[in-house]
């Protein structure tokens, strides 16, 4: 739809098409009303409505009781398992060290999900061997092409 002729001169320019108003964007820091205000409604309340939570709980409210249990031992992560791996130094290593997680798996020492986390950790440390290794070889052969 094609603008009117005269809205250019009643807003002065001030809007041009593609830019934006702020391009600076909001102040680093800056925090939205309805954040501040919920915050401070729940700081002014917060000593009832804990005693209020705690007081169902106690009266056999299971969400009550799940809240309050949540915040006092949140639920872990993961776990701190331990199993014996080889020490992987080259990329030969990756395979044995694999090996002896696929098979922790196998025994039920750890959980598929606990060992497809130590794989990642195994194929991290595989790249930056791999990019040691691969970085040494070009050193290398740029040595090897200086001298000749």
């Amino acid at each position: 739809m094609p603008e009117p002729a005269n809205t250019e001169r009643k807003q002065g320019h001030r809007f041009q098409k593609g830019q934006s108003g702020n391009p600076a964007g909001k102040a680093k820091g800056t925090r939205h009303y309805a954040t501040l205000l919920a915050e401070k409604l729940l700081a002014d309340d917060a000593a009832d409505v804990v005693r209020a939570v705690l007081t169902a709980a106690r009266g056999g409210d299971m969400t009550a009781a799940r809240l309050v249990l949540e915040r006092i031992c949140p639920v872990r992560k993961g776990r701190p398992v331990t199993i014996d791996l080889p020490t992987v130094t080259t990329s030969a290593d990756v395979l044995i060290a694999l090996g002896a997680v696929v098979e922790a798996v196998g025994d039920g020492i750890l959980t598929p999900d606990e060992g497809a986390t130590i794989a990642g950790l195994i194929d991290t440390k595989r790249r930056a061997i791999e990019t040691v290794e691969l970085d040494a070889r070009i050193a290398a052969l740029e040595a090897g092409r200086g001298k000749s």
